[in-house]
């Protein structure tokens, strides 16, 4: 007969396997110094954020007093479009993914020590 813990436990220490690995990987690229890589992985360590951005031009926009309204009835719509972009804009960076990563290799290895 097979023991649920053992299989549950063996599930994940290669959950956490995967994890430590994932999050070598990481330290080694954010450690890579060259000019053309580190340039590129740039977008990746800073990621925009289009919808806060949109945000702000809206309001500035929506404050400019002009007689013809214009920039008011452009400047509602990028505050709501700015507001959306930021609920389905994904936003992390490298840095994110490598503390959710430690995060998440802490909770495995600190349940995998009670087991034991």
């Amino acid at each position: 007969m097979v023991d649920p813990l053992k299989t549950r436990l063996d599930k994940l220490r290669k959950f956490s396997d995967s994890a430590k690995r994932r999050a070598n990987l990481y330290a080694e690229v954010s450690g890579i110094s060259d000019q053309h890589v580190a340039s590129s992985l740039g977008a990746l360590q800073k990621a925009p954020a289009p919808g806060k951005k949109l945000q702000k031009i809206g309001f500035l926009m929506l404050w400019i007093p002009e007689p013809t309204g214009i920039t008011c009835a452009i400047g509602g719509p990028m505050i709501v479009a700015g507001r959306y972009l930021d609920k389905k804009y994904n936003s992390s960076t490298i840095h994110d993914i490598g503390n959710h990563t430690k995060s998440t290799m802490s909770s495995i290895s600190d349940f995998k020590n009670s087991i034991k």
